[in-house]
C-alpha cells in the first residue's frame, strides 16, 4: 500500500475529472500514492466514466450526498494509508507537486500541510480558497497570504517563504490519517465550507503545527460545487463561521466575540439589502436562525473540544474587517503580520 491516498470527493463532477485527472495521474508517482475517487451519490455519468476510462482507479461509492465534511469522513475511515491528501476535483496539479508536501509532513510536529493555491483561470494570481496559507482574525474571519476577502494578489514570489499558518485549505491538504481521526474528523454538521478551519483549530489546540509548503503549487478553479455568488454558499459560510467560533473560542472570549460577529453579520445583511440583493440578506438571517437552533448541540461539542485539548491557539489579534475596509490594507503584506 502506498503511503499516500489521494482522495477526491466527487459529486456530479465528471467534467472536472475529465479535465484534471490526466495531469494528476501524470504527475503522481505510483509508488508514493494511489488515487481514490469517493463518489458522493452523483447522478451524472461520473462513475461509469471513471470505470470505463481509468479502471485502475479505486472508487468508494457512497449512497447519497453527505456533503464535503460527511463524505470525506466516511471515505477516510475506509482508507488505511498513512497519509491522506484531500484534493478537490477542480484542482490541476503540476510537476513535482506531491513530494515536497510528503517531505514536510514527515516532521512529527506537523499535523497537516498545503501547497500554494493559484487560480486556474488567472494563473498570475492566487486563488481564493487558501492562496499561500490561511489565517483567522480575532472575530473568526478567514483570510490568506495573498487573499483578503475578495481581493486576490498576483503571485510574484512575495509569499514563497514556507511557514506555519492558522489553517490549511480543504481544496488540497495532506494530513496524517491518525491526526485526522484523533482530532475528531470533520464536523459533519458543517456539511460544506469551513469544516477544514474547524478541524485545523482542533489540530493546533493539540500542539501540532500546520504548514504551507510553497515549493508545491496547484491550480484551483473554485466554486466547482456551489458558485461563489450562490446564496446557499453564503448561508453555509455565515452559519459555519458561527459554529466554528462557538465550538473553539476560549472561555471569556466566547460571548463578546459571538455578539460582535452577530452585529457585523447584521451590517453585512443591511448592505446586501440596500444593494437589492435580497436573497443574500435572507441567507444571512437563515444562517442565524440555524445557529441559534443548534446552540444545545454546539454546547456539547464545545465541551468535548475544550476538555480534550487545552492548548492556546493564536489568532490575528486585530479585526481584518477594520484593516481592510477602513484602513485600506488590501494586501497581506500591509498587515505586517508574520
Amino acid at each position: 500500500m502506498p503511503d499516500v491516498a489521494i482522495l477526491i470527493l466527487n459529486w456530479n463532477g465528471k467534467h472536472f475529472l475529465e479535465q484534471f485527472l490526466p495531469a494528476l495521474i501524470r504527475y503522481t508517482p505510483s509508488d508514493l500514492a494511489e488515487i481514490i475517487i469517493a463518489d458522493n451519490g452523483s447522478t451524472d455519468e461520473s462513475l461509469n466514466w471513471i470505470k470505463a476510462t481509468y479502471p485502475q482507479i479505486s472508487i468508494i461509492e457512497l449512497d447519497k450526498n453527505y456533503g464535503f465534511a460527511g463524505g470525506y469522513n466516511l471515505a477516510i475511515e475506509s482508507c488505511k494509508n498513512k497519509y491522506i491528501l484531500l484534493l478537490n476535483s477542480d484542482v490541476e496539479v503540476s510537476a513535482g507537486w506531491l513530494e515536497p508536501l510528503v517531505a514536510a509532513l514527515k516532521s512529527p510536529e506537523v499535523g497537516a500541510v498545503m501547497p500554494k493555491i493559484i487560480s486556474e483561470n488567472r494563473r498570475t494570481h492566487f486563488e481564493y480558497a487558501g492562496a499561500s496559507g490561511g489565517y483567522l482574525d480575532k472575530f473568526g474571519y478567514p483570510f490568506c497570504r495573498g487573499r483578503i476577502f475578495d481581493e486576490l494578489e498576483p503571485d510574484i514570489g512575495q509569499y514563497n517563504k514556507p511557514l506555519e499558518v492558522h489553517w490549511t485549505t480543504g481544496a488540497c491538504m495532506l494530513i496524517r490519517r491518525e491526526v485526522f481521526i484523533g482530532a475528531g474528523k470533520f464536523d459533519a454538521d458543517f456539511f460544506a465550507h469551513m469544516e477544514e478551519i474547524d478541524l485545523c483549530w482542533r489540530i493546533r489546540r493539540s500542539g501540532l503545527s500546520l504548514l504551507v509548503v510553497t515549493n508545491s503549487k496547484v491550480f484551483h478553479v473554485g466554486g466547482g460545487t456551489l458558485p461563489n455568488e450562490s446564496p446557499a454558499k453564503l448561508y453555509l459560510n455565515f452559519r459555519n463561521n458561527l459554529f466554528l467560533l462557538f465550538k473553539n473560542l476560549p472561555k471569556g472570549k466566547l460571548f463578546p466575540i459571538i455578539i460582535t460577529r452577530l452585529l457585523l453579520d447584521g451590517v453585512a445583511a443591511a448592505k446586501y439589502l440596500l444593494s437589492g440583493k435580497f436573497r443574500y440578506t435572507t441567507a444571512i438571517f437563515r444562517s442565524h436562525i440555524s445557529f441559534f437552533a443548534s446552540i444545545k448541540k454546539l454546547k456539547l461539542k464545545r465541551a468535548v473540544v475544550l476538555k480534550k485539548n487545552s492548548g492556546i491557539v493564536e489568532l490575528y489579534p486585530k479585526s481584518i474587517v477594520l484593516q481592510f475596509y477602513l484602513r485600506r490594507k488590501k494586501k497581506f503584506s500591509d498587515l505586517n503580520y508574520k
